[in-house]
């Protein structure tokens, strides 16, 4: 339920508008991301206009991988007159640096994988599960064939 002459929201629809679930949207308030919402006389939550941006901004962050303490440093950033641009840019390099460094993890999985992929093509495919090379291959200590460093 909507209550458009004052522009405000029930969790629902709010929910709706930024592709949050009513269980994060009440988590980031929890947590504080979100402000805590205006409650009418029968308990339901009301968020004004604000509230709908401020989720959206979350949610995006979130959706670039922004750990919750960077989210919260960012929408505290977005905020600020008196802050410099230049913290915002420290955390996007941050973040850019946590995302290089996953990739080269997420390079070496796949190289790993695709080799217990090809043993098991080689040599059992097709025969019992319980000869499979691929569990063999994994129980190895250190992993499969060097797998993730």
């Amino acid at each position: 339920m909507t209550n458009s002459t004052r522009g405000e929201l029930t969790i629902g629809p709010l929910a709706r508008r930024t592709g949050c679930s009513v269980p994060t949207i009440r988590y980031y308030e929890q947590i504080g991301l979100m402000p805590a919402a205006r409650r009418r006389a029968s308990g339901h939550r009301v968020y004004d206009a604000g509230a709908e941006e401020r989720l959206a901004f979350i949610r995006r962050c979130r959706d670039f991988g922004f750990p919750v303490e960077q989210v919260r440093e960012l929408v505290a950033l977005s905020q600020s007159s008196e802050r410099d641009c230049s913290e915002t840019l420290e955390i996007a390099k941050a973040q850019l640096r946590a995302v290089r460094d996953r990739l080269v993890e997420l390079r070496a999985l796949e190289t790993s994988l695709a080799r217990l992929a090809a043993a098991c093509a080689e040599q059992c495919a097709g025969g019992p599960a319980a000869n499979c090379s691929i569990p063999r291959d994994i129980a190895q200590p250190g992993g499969p064939r060097g797998c993730c460093g």
